[in-house]
């Protein structure tokens, strides 16, 4: 029997203003969205994150989200021969262009997101390796988090006399390529480093802060209500303990909408996932495919319709504004949590959809 402890969380955002323009990689039919403050005028830096099949989602979608909420333009590469990757924990990524297409094209910042075979997959990339090569011999900044520091900057050579850090389990390697520190997050020159998902935040706003300034990376990282010292003891105040009982594997349910937040939706899927419970991603909508509130592409599993066949000992809802709105506009989605709540099995939500979904349904009534 599976015991597990559930408690409320929330997470607001601030509105962003976006601007549709034609992506610059003209081989390819793609709109391409940027993001920028109303109060910013600084003129938007270019971006690119790789991604690959077995790289982690939360690195991946964080530093993303993170640094298209500063204004800048992230353009999503795939290094493998199509726009979709399987990332870890089975979440899916469309990634809104190969890498061959941005090997031409100057970027202010690389980012590499770890993961395994992720990490091995970008080091075995040629294309890549080039591209990442170009930037640290331009000065220009380049990052990695988790196992991507010693797999791929590493064996690429691009730690050498170097400050770094990375994945608790692959210090001894980059210990043969870098000076090797246990940091949160480790700077030294133009390249960032850091350990894992759940210090991605983190280095994401040290990244916005070395593309812009500190006064950018502050204005960022507020709405993402980041703890003020990473590793203190995170006190939670239940208000409402209760015990979750499962008699065997648990089944939860996680829709996503066109408008989720990508961050909140791939970090419980992930986690869910890591604890072995078996998560269900349903598209609130006609396609598997949804475009979230940063712009990042993601493939549900299937479809709410189909979904809404089988039961769930939890439904989890993200956030995010219009996927709020899309889930409150679900009758069938509704309707699933009225009887979730009937059966009186658990339901989450965090960010807009408390608000948006749950109380407007008397879902929140104690």
């Amino acid at each position: 029997m599976a015991l597990l402890q559930l408690h409320h969380l929330t997470l607001h955002s601030l509105p962003f203003t976006p601007k549709l323009h034609h992506s610059r990689f003209s081989t390819r039919k793609y709109l391409r969205f940027s993001f920028s403050a109303s109060a910013s005028t600084t003129m938007a830096k270019q971006v690119l994150v790789p991604v690959a099949n077995g790289t982690e989602p939360m690195e991946a979608v964080i530093t993303i989200d993170v640094l298209r909420r500063s204004g800048a333009e992230v353009t999503v590469a795939s290094v493998e021969k199509e726009l979709r990757v399987d990332a870890c924990h089975g979440v899916k990524i469309v990634a809104d262009a190969l890498v061959g297409d941005c090997k031409d094209t100057g970027f202010d910042l690389i980012a590499l997101p770890g993961g395994m075979p992720g990490a091995t997959n970008f080091k075995d990339c040629a294309v890549l390796e080039s591209v990442v090569k170009k930037q640290a011999a331009e000065g220009r900044l380049y990052a990695a988090v988790c196992a991507s520091p010693a797999v791929a900057l590493g064996s690429w050579g691009l730690l050498k006399g170097l400050k770094a850090t990375c994945y608790p389990s692959f210090m001894e390697q980059l210990s043969s390529c870098a000076t090797a520190v246990e940091s949160i997050v480790q700077q030294d020159g133009k390249v960032v480093t850091s350990r894992g998902p759940g210090t991605t935040m983190e280095f994401s706003v040290a990244l916005v802060e070395q593309l812009y300034d500190k006064e950018k990376a502050d204005e960022v990282s507020g709405p993402l209500l980041l703890r003020p010292n990473h590793g203190d003891e995170y006190k939670v105040i239940e208000l409402n303990p209760m015990e979750w009982k499962c008699n065997n594997i648990p089944q939860i349910l996680v829709p996503i909408a066109d408008g989720s937040e990508e961050m909140e939706a791939v970090m419980i899927i992930d986690i869910l996932r890591r604890a072995k419970a078996n998560v269900v991603v349903a598209s609130v909508g006609d396609n598997l495919e949804i475009l979230a509130s940063r712009k990042v592409k993601l493939v549900a599993d299937m479809l709410l319709d189909e979904a809404a066949k089988l039961s769930y000992d939890l439904i989890v809802l993200p956030g995010g504004l219009g996927g709020a709105q899309a889930f409150a506009n679900s009758d069938k989605l509704v309707n699933m949590l009225k009887k979730q709540a009937e059966s009186n099995k658990p339901y989450g939500a965090i960010c807009a959809s408390p608000a948006l979904v749950l109380e407007p349904h008397g879902l929140l009534k104690v």
